[in-house]
């Protein structure tokens, strides 16, 4: 009777089982590979610092210095602005923070003198200004032939804190022509300041009303990224009611950020009471760089386009068909150059001109200081001759008297003549 072969694969283990029982499983230390990536753009970021500039656009007193110091906790000493401007102004100030070894330069540009004129027509004119400026200085940066854009120290505004007075009612028109004109410059985030002088109902409705006239007016304000669920529901809840104060109050037994009244004591740090929290945290924790990036993205590509256009580049032909950077230039060089042909053709021209019309005067002037000379030269001449005249008249004159003279003297003795020349004789 034959056996039964022998099952190889059930009871003789094979090589590749062999190794792999072999293999000993190590664990890594530390990250290595193109996963560290991100790890080295981190060191490399706060090896470098990081930077945020920031707006506060708000009538004097209205308390921007006081949530700025809040936000940062810090204490940025500066002196109390006045109510006597006699227009708005622009205070900058750049201080160097350190948290957890986590450098940040922070810039503050703060309106002074806003809402004291009588005419406030053109108050919202130096913001403009400057933040234009801001954009026009990187962009002469950008178009250098030798830049230095790592090195350069970015001034753009990244966010407006624009401060909303608790009037309760609506906004001001001041505030419409302002928001109206630098909503395509900056990313505004409004805030109603010192949001402790109304109630829960009237702050909703004056939120309301806000957002209300904000959208009818087109007014556009910083949109936060959807993607994130916190910032999604505070959208919601703009314009954010805040309320700054560096004062540690007792609470219990702990010490707390907040304003001590006689009805009790309203905390900077609590949700229930003010909208600190959500602005703290939205803008410092969550949206920075996404604030940075909208600045740039938008409202800076935004201002470039802007100022190309007006210098005569596009992308694009008459045709509209694709135009390159060079051949735009090349031919705006042929146009300007063609313009200055003209322009110094026209001063030629202008010069000849004006040359021919001072040779035509200069000759004028000649014709008649030579009709003045001559002139002149004939009187002369005619006193000359009046004078010869004059002079021979006396001259015959003359003659007639020593004549007459002659005529009239009677002739001496001889008598009388010696006896002259004895009494001379004698003497």
């Amino acid at each position: 009777m034959a056996e039964k072969p022998m099952n190889m694969s059930t009871e003789i283990p094979s090589n590749e089982d062999t190794h792999k029982e072999d293999i000993r499983c190590l664990t890594t230390l530390s990250h290595f590979g193109f996963e560290c990536f991100p790890t080295q753009m981190v060191n490399k970021s706060i090896r470098k610092g990081f930077s945020f500039n920031i707006l506060c656009v708000g009538e004097t007193g209205i308390g921007k210095s006081t949530l700025i110091n809040t936000l940062f906790n810090t204490n940025m000493k500066e002196s109390k602005s006045s109510h006597f401007y006699s227009k708005v102004g622009l205070k900058v100030r750049t201080f160097e923070l350190l948290e957890t070894n986590i450098p940040l330069k922070l810039t503050v540009v703060k309106t002074v003198g806003y809402g004291d004129q009588i005419n406030k027509e053109a108050s919202y004119q130096p913001v403009v200004d400057y933040l234009d400026a801001q954009f026009e200085l990187y962009l002469q940066e950008e178009l250098k032939i030798k830049r230095s854009l790592s090195d350069y120290q970015d001034s753009r505004i990244h966010v407006c804190f624009y401060f909303i007075s608790p009037t309760g009612h609506s906004l001001k028109s001041l505030d419409l022509l302002t928001l109206k004109n630098i909503d395509r410059r900056v990313n505004i985030i409004p805030l109603i300041a010192k949001a402790d002088s109304l109630s829960k109902s009237d702050l909703q409705r004056f939120k309301s009303n806000i957002m209300r006239e904000l959208t009818s007016h087109g007014i556009q304000i910083y949109q936060f990224p959807i993607d994130d669920e916190s910032s999604a529901q505070v959208s919601g809840q703009l314009p954010l009611a805040v309320v700054g104060s560096m004062e540690e109050v007792k609470v219990g037994k702990r010490m707390v950020r907040g304003r001590h009244y006689p009805w009790g004591v309203l905390q900077v740090e609590n949700e229930s009471h003010c909208d600190f929290v959500k602005l703290r945290d939205l803008l410092l924790s969550t949206n920075m760089e996404d604030l940075k990036d909208q600045t740039h993205t938008q409202h800076y590509e935004c201002y470039r386009r802007n100022r190309l256009q007006k210098l005569g580049f596009n992308d694009t032909g008459r045709n509209n068909q694709p135009v390159s950077f060079q051949e735009m230039y090349e031919a705006k060089r042929k146009e300007f150059q063609a313009q200055c042909q003209r322009e110094e053709e026209e001063l030629k021209h202008m010069f000849m001109q004006r040359v021919k019309e001072k040779e035509l005067t200069f000759k004028d002037a000649e014709k008649e200081l030579q009709d003045k000379f001559e002139h002149l030269k004939r009187i002369q001449q005619e006193e000359i001759l009046k004078l010869e005249e004059e002079r021979r008249k006396l001259e015959e004159q003359i003659i007639d008297f020593y004549r007459m003279r002659a005529a009239s003297d009677p002739p001496q003795t001889p008598a009388c003549t010696n006896v002259k020349k004895d009494k001379d004789r004698k003497k």
